[in-house]
């Protein structure tokens, strides 16, 4: 039965190796915070917003909401948003289409853009974790 540890060994050494590409690669592990988890994250270039139009979602815009619009994250999906440099963060729900500008991952609310202090630079570089989404239930 010697084959059968080898076989063993090997696999360990693989999954052991995936796992290390995976985290090598930037993928999220799920956050131990209770009630929370992460389980896929993106960066980018984040911008921000202030009109007051029709949603995609079908709701009214509110520039004093923590909302964002995303490409194509479902809507009430929850995300953190986190400016890197100065470490400060906030968690919106996506409730729109968008950004279409060139480059941008995220459209934030102008509510969130003042907490994260970006609207005197309009664009930033974030990192964002999804921390709920309907899509985790279906």
């Amino acid at each position: 039965m010697a084959w059968r540890e080898d076989f063993q060994m090997v696999v360990a050494r693989l999954a052991i190796g995936v796992a290390a590409a995976m985290l090598a690669a930037g993928w999220s592990m799920p956050s131990a915070i209770a009630g929370e988890s992460s389980t896929h994250s993106f960066t980018g270039m984040a911008s921000y917003y202030s009109h007051n139009d029709a949603l995609a979602s079908g709701g009214q815009f509110n520039p004093n909401g923590f909302t964002a619009a995303h490409r194509t994250l479902p809507f009430g999906t929850r995300v953190r948003v986190t400016d890197p440099i100065s470490a400060r963060s906030v968690i919106v729900v996506i409730n729109d289409r968008g950004p279409f500008g060139r480059g941008r991952v995220i459209n934030l609310s102008l509510a969130a853009a003042h907490a994260l202090k970006m609207t005197g630079r309009g664009v930033i570089y974030v990192h964002a974790d999804i921390i709920y989404s309907y899509a985790d239930i279906l």
